[in-house]
């Protein structure tokens, strides 16, 4: 896929060039602001953006403002924001206009290779990366919530990995459980966050989403 990074740190812009190119990406530009990220997506339009939460010019959440801003101008192109820390108002200004193609992953998560190749590619296919600890944190942060505490351990390990944006094919394999089963543990998790009646993939978010402002 054609790719365009965005990181003020030079080492971590190049290794993360190399690790792309070498599986076979092509990154067509790499970028050090969040002024020229906006410009490298204008002039390439790539199929994905990888960029950091905070960049010159300012070094707060330039990289989010910018990521927002391509989401809006071309929202055909997805984007994977790397922040250095669990920032639970970042997470849901990515999700709240919608979900798809969009991904929130932890710098941490760069090195373990395959993890972070695999966020990267759900995003590119139009799903949704959280980072499991971004999720973690937001579970045991709002464990005392009403709607949180009327679900079951194999619920909420449900929860958790639905969060992340896989399947239920995935999460099947994960849990090592029956797709149906999980079917079944989706449905109930809606009905119990009393999202029966929303429709659409949203539904999958919604269960996550509604905590993240927090």
């Amino acid at each position: 896929m054609r790719i365009v990074l965005a990181e003020d740190s030079t080492l971590l812009r190049e290794g993360l060039a190399r690790l792309l190119a070498d599986e076979g990406h092509q990154v067509v530009a790499a970028v050090a602001d969040a002024d020229q990220l906006v410009t490298a997506v204008e002039q390439h339009r790539p199929d994905v953006v990888v960029t950091d939460v905070r960049m010159p010019p300012t070094n707060t959440d330039d990289g989010l403002r910018a990521a927002l801003e391509i989401r809006r101008r071309w929202p055909d192109i997805a984007v994977l924001v790397l922040s250095q820390y669990v920032e639970k108002r970042y997470a849901a200004k990515l999700l709240a206009d919608r979900s798809e193609g969009v991904g929130y992953v932890l710098k941490d998560r760069v090195a373990q290779v395959e993890d972070f190749l695999d966020a990267l590619d759900r995003v590119a296919a139009g799903s949704t990366a959280l980072d499991p600890e971004v999720v973690r944190q937001l579970i045991s942060a709002t464990s005392h919530t009403d709607p949180l505490n009327r679900l079951t351990p194999r619920e909420r390990d449900v929860l958790h990995h639905m969060a992340q944006g896989h399947t239920n094919a995935a999460i099947a394999e994960r849990l090592h459980v029956s797709q149906s089963a999980v079917e079944k543990h989706v449905n109930t998790i809606f009905d119990k966050l009393d999202l029966t009646h929303t429709t659409g993939y949203s539904r999958r978010i919604l269960a996550i989403l509604q905590y993240l402002g927090s």
